[in-house]
């Protein structure tokens, strides 16, 4: 039976991701050694987030995936949401490639709202738009847990989390200067500096991005700027301390319109859209969010075995955005025109939220126990102003097949109603979990007590929850590499904002039952999971077909997603890596008590879903120096609205990524290299849709060229 420490589950992340590593590769025919550098990037405070510890993913009985950092830039990732392109379970994008400024998706079917930043929330001011959003430059991986995980984390759906793991300052001095360029006229500069602060315990890291470009849609730009500076500190060889701040302003974030599926997706003899048809207008489009976040990890060893670790942060943001949005009764298929609504929001938000974790190791006979106790705590307070200026029919009609973009006069309108929500969340938690190794059994428990309060002056609605949640799961490893798995969970949703009529909605409650089976081999140079899941949502919320405004949402019966998730990693030569999954999900509405919607399939869930990523390393030759990749990602047909009346199409998208080191070409090269990162390289148009009135198109065709030089 394998023991995994903190830096195995970093070589196993390493390998998991097969992404163009330099292996050991003899030039004769010896057996073939297979090397992994040893470096831990992950920092002493990192915790598998699946557990809270230090237990290993091929060790957790549940699914999980991790993308780390160099895969992300070898895919040209500027998002989360294409972070989790290549995901099982995962459907990303759901607002398609024009809406950047959310990162929308689900797990296993279910809507995941929130996402989680070294292990803790990012709270998000819930019925409205603000939320922060790390940009990829700053992470060193992705973590995607399957399943409820409220046992360890509160409030969650059942689907799963995601949580992204922060780059952390190292020892060894080290910069990286980088610039790009390519679609949509993009200009980007970062710069990413870590070492150690003199002779001293503390290391530092710095890291600075500035990122310009068109967007996708006509008369749109993207603009970001990030700084996020760290620093580790071990005061004594049982203390250690680490204090990081995170700052991003995005003075420009694209747009957040849609499109009807007459003249996208279906055809209309009238005319037809195209990715760039923008239906909103070029003199009331602005979207403006600026945050800053700062926390602190301390972590104490009281002995080799106990140890106390505490995690916090403050969150402080803000988001102006003037937009335009339509229903479908005030689209004309036979025409073209399209019936706008005229608004802005003003919103901000402070938040804080703390999380302290006491672990400890003992024996009890032969049994093995890691033991965690944890108490964590949040605050949100924030603030909406919404306003409406009436239609832009007062500015003539818009055609959305020949759209005019720039009908609106700002000088002329007059607010018609302005409404204020102001939201207030406040969550503590209790938990307990034990982990008991028994022989080649990995036992696992935990339970966990939310007391929950949240109000919305909007909705005249306070919602007040005493929920508890747990889990069970065992795992036993077969001195094969086989280790078949089973667990249950449970999970607990509250909803902040009310109904129209004032009354809160119920907590929605979800449990999942999973089984399968990993596989790690000897060499670490193949790894599998095989996972059948079965979850079932109860008091689930929904949109309601008929009258889509946030306070007049469903609240109905019951939601069950059951499916397959397969996911594998190989590599074939010491320089030639494939992965690939296969997922299936069978999601229905099992129960309806207000609207007739039982037996349908919720929206943006494919039942089929299918990807392949590899990459292979050429070191010798002409090519010497070059690591070649590409992958292909399937997403099946999904439901075009609630009600199932259409069907969004199913697609087919092609990536390639090739780099190569110039050090080939001299030493007067050492640490430089060059990227080509092609996005959807047939430029194959696919969508996503809300109902038929609110579609869009995916992301098209991008390049990139990046250059990268270490020091």
């Amino acid at each position: 039976m394998r023991r995994f420490s903190q830096h195995n589950i970093l070589q196993f992340t390493l390998f998991a991701s097969v992404s163009g590593l330099t292996w050991a590769s003899p030039a004769t025919d010896e057996p073939k050694t297979y090397v992994l550098e040893e470096v831990n990037v992950l920092g002493k405070a990192y915790k598998n987030t699946a557990t809270k510890s230090s237990l290993a993913p091929e060790e957790t009985p549940q699914g999980i995936s991790i993308i780390d950092g160099e895969l992300l830039a070898e895919r040209g990732v500027k998002s989360l949401n294409q972070a989790l392109r290549y995901t099982p379970g995962v459907t990303t994008e759901q607002k398609g490639g024009s809406v950047t400024m959310y990162d929308t998706f689900n797990i296993r079917g279910f809507d995941v709202s929130q996402s989680y930043y070294d292990g803790l929330v990012l709270q998000y001011l819930q019925g409205w738009n603000l939320q922060p959003q790390i940009d990829p430059i700053a992470l060193e991986q992705v973590e995607v847990y399957k399943g409820p995980t409220s046992v360890l984390y509160g409030s969650m759906p059942p689907g799963g989390m995601v949580n992204m793991i922060a780059k952390a300052p190292q020892q060894e001095q080290q910069t990286t200067a980088t610039l790009a360029t390519g679609s949509h006229n993009t200009r980007e500069a970062s710069i990413d500096s870590t070492g150690a602060l003199g002779d001293s315990d503390a290391s530092y890291r710095v890291i600075a991005m500035t990122r310009k470009k068109d967007g996708q849609v006509d008369y749109t730009e993207e603009e970001r700027t990030v700084f996020a500076p760290s620093v580790d500190w071990s005061i004594t060889d049982k203390t250690y301390v680490n204090i990081n701040l995170y700052y991003q302003k995005d003075p420009a974030m694209g747009q957040n319109s849609s499109l009807p599926a007459s003249g996208m997706i279906d055809h209309n003899p009238a005319g037809s859209t195209k990715p760039s048809t923008f239906a909103g207008d070029a003199n009331w489009n602005h979207f403006e969010r600026e945050f800053w976040m700062a926390g602190y990890k301390v972590r104490h060893d009281f002995n080799d075995n106990w140890s106390f670790l505490q995690t916090a942060r403050y969150q402080d943001a803000t988001l102006e955005q003037r937009n335009t949005y339509h229903i479908a009764a005030g689209f004309d298929a036979s025409t073209g025109n399209l019936e706008r609504y005229i608004y802005s929001t003003d919103e901000d938000s402070k938040g804080y939220s703390v999380d302290n974790q006491l672990s400890g190791a003992f024996k009890t006979g032969e049994i093995e126990h890691n033991t965690l106790v944890g108490v964590d705590y949040q605050q949100l307070k924030g603030q909406t102003v919404y306003s409406s200026y009436g239609s832009t029919s007062q500015f003539g009609n818009f055609n959305i097949y020949n759209p005019n973009n720039h009908m609106i006069d700002p000088s002329k309108l007059s607010t018609e109603g302005t409404w204020i929500d102001d939201v207030e969340v406040e969550q503590t938690g209790l938990y307990v979990q034990d982990q008991l190794h028994i022989d080649n059994w990995v036992l696992i428990a935990g339970g966990r007590f939310d007391d929950y309060h949240s109000s919305s002056k909007f909705y005249d609605a306070e919602a007040n929850h005493q929920e508890f949640s747990y889990r069970v799961g065992a795992l036993y490893e077969f001195d094969n590499g086989l280790s078949p798995f089973i667990s249950y969970a449970t999970s607990f949703e509250p909803y902040a904002s009310g109904k129209s009529d004032g009354t809160p909605y119920k907590p929605e409650l979800g449990e999942q039952i999973e089984t399968g089976v990993k596989y790690l081999s000897d060499d670490e140079t193949t790894s599998a999971t095989v996972s059948y899941f079965n979850i079932i949502k109860s008091d689930a919320v929904v949109d309601n077909p008929d009258d889509p405004t946030p306070g007049n949402k469903l609240q109905i019966g019951e939601i069950q997603s059951q499916g397959l998730e397969i996911e594998g990693q190989l590599l074939v030569t010491p320089n030639w890596g494939l992965s690939a999954s296969y997922t299936y999900i069978d999601m229905k509405i099992t129960k309806d008590t207000d609207y007739d919607l039982q037996g349908t399939t919720p929206i943006y869930v494919p039942e089929h879903a299918a990807t392949l990523w590899t990459n292979y390393t050429v070191d010798r030759g002409l090519l010497n120096g070059t690591r070649i990749g590409g992958g292909v990602r399937y997403t099946g047909e999904m439901q075009m609205d609630a009600v199932n009346s259409d069907r969004v199409p199913a697609s087919t998208i092609v990536d390639a990524s090739v780099g190569y080191d110039l050090a080939q070409l001299g030493r007067r090269f050492d640490g430089a290299t060059v990227n080509l990162v092609v996005n959807n390289l047939f430029n194959q148009e696919s969508y996503t849709c809300y109902d038929s009135a609110n579609c869009w198109y995916g992301a098209e065709r991008t390049v990139e060229v990046n250059a990268q030089y270490q020091f």
